[in-house]
């Protein structure tokens, strides 16, 4: 005797992660305006560890509001003591959860040359086509050391 085939159905319940980035400002916070790029430059040397600056590089954006008011740091990578590996995707999603218009990024080099390398200028030329893509302003991408910097804007190297 011949059986007919038996199926079981089987209801399984996905369980999904909740993805969130948080952006809450103060109400009470005094947001600093950027005017140009000694006032960026003020703002990151005072948000970076100075431990630190001087061991690896770290990349990071400055989150500006249609007033150019800051509106946060957000540190998107920490590498070695020659390169660090920026994700732009995690970058784009932070700069856009918090309604960020306008963007200034920076990276510190420890060996404390201001040159940008071919890496640092291919990075800038591909956020600068990310952010037209979204109506963000780029104004400028900052090379750090511990006692000065170097602005992309202001050397021309924007083009």
């Amino acid at each position: 005797m011949r059986m007919a085939p038996f199926f079981i159905s089987i209801i399984m319940k996905h369980s999904i992660s909740e993805i969130q980035i948080s952006y809450r400002p103060n109400k009470y916070q005094t947001f600093p305006k950027i005017t140009c790029s000694q006032d960026a430059y003020n703002l990151f040397h005072q948000h970076w560890d100075q431990g630190t600056l001087q061991l690896f590089e770290e990349f990071k954006v400055l989150l500006l509001n249609n007033a150019n008011e800051v509106l946060g740091v957000f540190k998107v990578s920490q590498g070695g003591i020659t390169a660090t590996s920026v994700d732009l995707r995690i970058m784009f999603a932070t700069v856009l959860k918090c309604g960020a218009v306008g963007i200034i990024t920076a990276h510190n080099h420890p060996s404390g040359n201001l040159k940008p390398s071919r890496p640092d200028i291919q990075l800038y030329k591909k956020i600068k086509k990310i952010c037209e893509f979204h109506d963000i302003t780029y104004l400028d991408n900052l090379i750090i050391t511990n006692t000065d910097f170097r602005s992309f804007t202001d050397n021309g190297l924007t083009s």
